[in-house]
């Protein structure tokens, strides 16, 4: 009697104790609009003003000045914008690069349609180069053949934008689309290679650059671009960029 009692409980209990699988018959969805119509809850704006607060403090936080409006409208197949940023980020990124390599970058090329924003004269502050720069794009530095710089050049004059060019280019452009071109003060040599600074979004081919697709060797600095505006920034009291002869017009 006692053992079929026993055996009653044991199975009892297994058999309360299974779990009885559960799934999902129904599902409903509501949109809500996110707009000012919205009620405000006092817990949650509470719960967010001290971080909204710092965050606010460090967006206005002062890093540089600019003495005068500088713009990416304001020259043809270069800029005052295009060349500080092309240039600052050679500057930034070389050291890295170098550092790892022992090579240097010979130059570097951006997209004249990713730079979002100016800069207007005065107080330069940390929501600047967010304003410019939203994106999360990185820094690479590809190695290309003197094919692919041929093609990249030809692009550039094809596409008639001012695609920011570093200092170390300088492109003299005639009438019939014909060109001379200089890396570093030296005479571009086809059966050479190069080192070129981009972002990883052009280096996949963006904005049709597919020259910097497949290159010959690849370095990922670790570094945002925008990153790299806001230390140059931060390191210059003053924002000093011109047009100059790096892109000639004949």
């Amino acid at each position: 009697m006692k053992k079929a009692l026993l055996l009653i409980f044991f199975l009892w209990t297994f058999t309360g104790c299974k779990k009885t699988p559960k799934t999902v018959t129904k599902i409903t969805a509501k949109t809500v609009e996110i707009d000012a119509s919205l009620e405000e809850k006092e817990a949650y704006t509470a719960l967010i003003a001290p971080y909204k607060s710092k965050m606010i403090s460090e967006i206005n936080t002062v890093i540089s000045y600019a003495p005068k409006d500088i713009n990416r409208q304001d020259g043809k197949l270069q800029s005052s914008l295009g060349n500080l940023l092309a240039d600052l980020c050679v500057k930034r990124a070389n050291a890295i690069f170098n550092k790892k390599t022992n090579q240097n970058i010979d130059f570097s090329m951006f997209n004249y349609d990713g730079i979002r924003a100016g800069i207007s004269k005065g107080v330069v502050t940390n929501k600047n180069p967010f304003e410019l720069m939203p994106f999360e794009n990185s820094l690479v530095v590809v190695e290309l053949s003197g094919k692919k710089i041929a093609d990249l050049i030809d692009y550039f004059i094809r596409n008639n934008k001012a695609h920011p060019l570093s200092k170390n280019i300088e492109l003299k452009i005639f009438q019939n689309d014909t060109y001379e071109l200089r890396i570093n003060s030296q005479k571009f040599d086809i059966t050479k290679k190069y080192f070129v600074l981009t972002s990883d979004y052009l280096q996949s081919g963006g904005d049709g650059m597919n020259f910097f697709k497949n290159p010959i060797s690849i370095f990922k600095t670790g570094y945002k671009m925008r990153h790299a505006i806001v230390d140059e920034f931060k390191s210059q009291d003053t924002l000093r960029t011109a047009l100059d002869k790096r892109i000639q017009l004949n």
